[in-house]
């Protein structure tokens, strides 16, 4: 009997946090959605790549919202019991108060393990996947992003002025500034032109104008009839470069492996971009510990969470309180949230410290079985039932 109780208990919990976690979700990555539309309207990039960039994204919104889902599915799925004396089929078949806290500290284990996978393996790879995407796509409406009278920087290192433009692709007075590297840079001039697409790919045909190369030491011009600009050899102007949120974690703990093992300075404070991949750039030894840590100690949050969210099992002998004991335990499991969130923040190069941010969760729910210990044997918590 008592197996057929814990069973109800996870499935109507499983069933609140599958429907809570899905509609909010959707609801936020539809309004993340529409904040992207700039891919296509001011990047030029196809609806292809839109909705694979918007759809990426999804695991990331996952992931945000785990935790505190999981805390209001267990405070929903309690408090509901409660109200509906669905609670005394616990007591009437000697079900203990503590075991059914060891049952909800059980099942946030599994949720945590599927957190923490979330975290560690799919969050960065579709994030770097969706980086992927739009930094190989071609720019596919790039006729229409040509503005009159207007510098566009669609393309990393290339800025483009059109002063007249009739939208069938001819344009007159061109001015294209390529910036080679930090010295150099070159500048198109051109009376008219016209933009012409090979294959997936675009090029300008430019007639009747000059290029100059401009260095420190010299600037040459050449003058010509005609001559063409191809535009492939450009990447999107945007996500060219990873972020540290789209590092894979193996990567990260080959940087922090790297540093506590390698005792020279230029190891210790700089992770660099070899180990992480050829588009990346140096990262701070500070900044990934962060990041590693943010992937790792938030999920563990979800064990006193369990917890926090069990106590409204307890009650005090005046139900006039009912209220706001509630709505305590439902403000210190946001308070948790919120904290959760932020711990990353006080990690410092001090194994101590780090080891401290990282068992703290686990701290808490060793002080909450103490706690609640202490008030048992002297009975302050009185039992309605």
């Amino acid at each position: 009997m008592n197996k057929l109780i814990y069973k109800k208990l996870l499935s109507d919990i499983f069933l609140f946090f599958l429907i809570a976690i899905l509609s909010i979700s959707i609801i936020i990555w539809v309004i993340q959605a529409v904040n992207n539309l700039d891919i296509i309207s001011e990047q030029g990039h196809s609806l292809k790549i839109y909705f694979l960039y918007s759809f990426l994204s999804f695991p990331k919104i996952l992931s945000k919202i785990f935790i505190f889902i999981f805390f209001i599915s267990i405070f929903y799925t309690l408090n509901k019991y409660d109200l509906s004396n669905e609670i005394l089929v616990f007591w009437s078949n000697g079900i203990k108060k503590i075991s059914i806290l060891n049952f909800l500290l059980r099942i946030s284990v599994l949720f945590i393990f599927f957190l923490l996978f979330l975290n560690l393996f799919i969050v960065p790879k579709s994030l770097d996947l969706g980086r992927k995407y739009i930094k190989v796509s071609s720019i596919d409406f790039f006729p229409n992003l040509i503005t009159e009278k207007k510098f566009i920087s669609v393309f990393k290192n290339l800025t483009l002025f059109i002063e007249n433009n009739d939208k069938s692709g001819n344009l007159e007075n061109i001015f294209i500034k390529e910036i080679l590297d930090d010295q150099q840079s070159k500048i198109i001039l051109a009376k008219k032109g016209n933009i012409v697409k090979y294959y997936d790919n675009y090029k300008i045909i430019l007639k009747n104008g000059s290029i100059s190369d401009i260095n420190n030491i010299n600037t040459s011009v050449i003058h010509f009839k005609q001559s063409e600009y191809d535009l492939s050899k450009f990447s999107s102007k945007s996500m060219t470069v990873k972020k540290i949120q789209h590092q894979q974690s193996y990567q990260l703990l080959a940087c922090l492996y790297t540093y506590y093992t390698k005792f020279n300075y230029e190891s210790k404070f700089i992770c660099k971009k070899e180990m992480l991949g050829k588009d990346s750039i140096d990262r701070d030894i500070k900044v990934i510990q962060e990041e590693l840590l943010k992937r790792i100690v938030m999920p563990l949050y979800g064990l006193i969470l369990s917890l926090i969210s069990g106590c409204l099992i307890f009650k005090t002998k005046n139900r006039n309180y009912s209220f706001f004991y509630k709505a305590s335990v439902f403000m210190i499991g946001f308070i948790i949230v919120l904290f959760s969130e932020t711990t990353y923040k006080l990690i410092s190069l001090s194994l101590f410290i780090d080891l401290i941010v990282v068992l703290f969760p686990i701290i808490l729910v060793l002080l909450f079985y103490s706690v609640n210990g202490i008030y048992t044997k002297s009975k302050k918590i009185i039992y309605d039932y």
